[in-house]
């Protein structure tokens, strides 16, 4: 995998589709780095994700760029797909870069469950490496309030109720609603709720001073 014609990608794609620092380089990079994470734990004891690894930091790097929110589904994948195959992803390897970044979605999950892999012949740890590290760089109180302030025109006090909303009923219950399956995961979603929580009290009282 090279880093930088997929980092050159993400900027340009952000650029192009006004992806704001909640979704662009910033939280791809995040991303990234919790997926090595949970990918080192995993591998001392799943050697075969030696094989795959390319893929989960690529689907790591690109599952924002073809977001509902800033641009159509099928537009973004097919931005993807061509990138892909520009950079000679084999084509097994995009199919499952694409299953990917097309299911790991909190929305997605809760609505579908677990996509099935066995066609494309690639383990769902791999999967759930990609959507646990999505899911733990969602625990972060001040990457909430930013999309809601670029979503809301610079409207901060909206802006923290809505962060606060999403907190409060889906974020901080990732644990609860079992969506983890790793156990490093588990493990790190106290340390970043007990953050988020004073965060959240400090924005409190800022909002409230």
């Amino acid at each position: 995998m090279k880093l930088i014609p997929i980092i050159n990608f993400i900027k340009l794609t952000s650029i192009k589709y006004s992806i704001d620092e909640s979704h662009n380089l910033l939280h791809s990079m995040k991303v990234l780095n919790y997926a090595k994470d949970i990918y080192n734990y995993e591998l001392l004891n799943n050697s075969f994700l030696l094989n795959e690894k390319k893929i989960i930091y690529t689907s790591a790097l690109l599952h924002d760029m073809c977001d509902k929110k800033y641009v159509t589904v099928s537009e973004g994948i097919n931005n993807i797909i061509n990138f892909l195959i520009s950079e000679k992803y084999t084509e097994n390897e995009i199919k499952a870069i694409v299953q990917i970044i097309s299911t790991i979605s909190y929305s997605y999950v809760k609505k579908h469950g677990f996509p099935n892999f066995n066609e494309l012949k690639i383990n769902s740890l791999s999967y759930h490496i990609v959507r646990e590290a999505d899911l733990l760089s969602a625990i972060d109180f001040d990457r909430c309030i930013l999309y809601n302030i670029n979503k809301l025109n610079g409207n901060i006090e909206t802006a923290y109720e809505n962060s606060l909303e999403i907190f409060n009923n889906r974020i901080l219950k990732h644990n609860d609603d079992n969506l983890y399956i790793t156990n490093y995961s588990k493990n790190i979603d106290l340390i970043l709720k007990k953050e988020a929580l004073e965060r959240i009290n400090s924005w409190t009282e800022l909002i409230k001073s």
